[in-house]
């Protein structure tokens, strides 16, 4: 079955606005034939007769009076559609998605938010709690558009990695401990542990920091919730190791922060798709290229 193209509809209903095929050839900058062919192929489609003629005047038949007020909608709809769409491309509107680790969303997800919100309202962003190979992975298979990864990162085909931010991985404590001014692996192994979990990368890197000492700590509970595992430390269950971004708030009264020997970092990364990037994913990587530390 043939399909009606919206251009013969077009003319259609510009030969009933006007009751002439001349007016709406110049309305619509067509050629008097063009505009005579569009009607025969209609007609020829539909089966019946579209116009009729009375005292020099066009007017829909009964037929067409029915396909003209159709045809209103259908070419309303696709120009809102195309308003739509190209409102998106200059990246007014749009949707972009986002994945990250919880202890990204916690503290740095929510300033570029902030500003995303005032900058560009029109811009969907949608989050999703993943840990970096999840990140990654569905980055390739286009279902995300951004990532804040841990680094480092082997290379995958068809994405971008950049180096994002480096904070500093410091020791949470309880307040009532007594603890040195910098903690080494020496004095944190021999305390109960609250650690992230073995998915992470940040669990990765406090088990090397300690077997670089010599030691392997069985923690008392992991975790991959940092907030919660601040509450834990508060409440006296252990101590942890945790990045702190400069921004961040202090921890309460009950914990004190330290810094450690020898020093560790927790690196972040940006990723994306490689090639053409919407503008409002730019506007999202605009904008948290902005909060970068490294």
């Amino acid at each position: 079955m043939r399909e009606i193209s919206l251009d013969r509809l077009r003319t259609l209903v510009a030969i009933a606005d006007r009751g002439s095929f001349v007016e709406a050839a110049r309305a619509l900058h067509l050629a008097p034939p063009t505009v005579s062919l569009h009607i025969a192929e209609l007609e020829d489609r539909i089966g019946a007769p579209l116009l009729s003629r009375k005292r020099g005047h066009i007017k829909p038949s009964a037929i067409g009076e029915v396909l003209v007020e159709r045809a209103r909608r259908l070419l309303d709809d696709a120009e809102k559609t195309l308003d739509d769409i190209q409102r998106q491309v200059q990246g007014l509107e749009g949707r972009a998605r986002l994945g990250a680790s919880t202890g990204v969303i916690a503290h740095l997800l929510p300033q570029a938010l902030e500003v995303l919100r005032q900058q560009h309202p029109g811009i969907d962003i949608q989050i999703a709690v993943l840990t970096s190979q999840e990140t990654l992975s569905r980055l390739a298979d286009g279902t995300l558009d951004v990532g804040l990864i841990a680094l480092p990162q082997p290379p995958v085909a068809g994405l971008v990695i950049k180096p994002w931010r480096r904070d500093p991985v410091m020791a949470f404590v309880p307040a009532h401990w007594a603890c040195p001014a910098r903690i080494t692996p020496e004095w944190l192994a021999t305390q109960p542990l609250i650690l992230n979990d073995a998915t992470t990368r940040l669990s990765r890197q406090t088990a090397e920091w300690f077997a670089a000492g010599g030691h392997h700590p069985v923690p008392r509970i992991q975790l991959n919730y940092n907030d919660a595992i601040k509450s834990l430390v508060a409440a006296g269950y252990g101590a942890t190791l945790l990045p702190h971004e400069a921004t961040s708030p202090l921890p309460e009264k009950r914990i004190v922060m330290r810094p450690l020997r020898p020093a560790l970092w927790r690196r972040l990364g940006i990723a994306h798709r490689a090639g053409y990037v919407e503008r409002s994913t730019q506007h999202v990587l605009d904008v948290l290229w902005d909060l970068r530390l490294v």
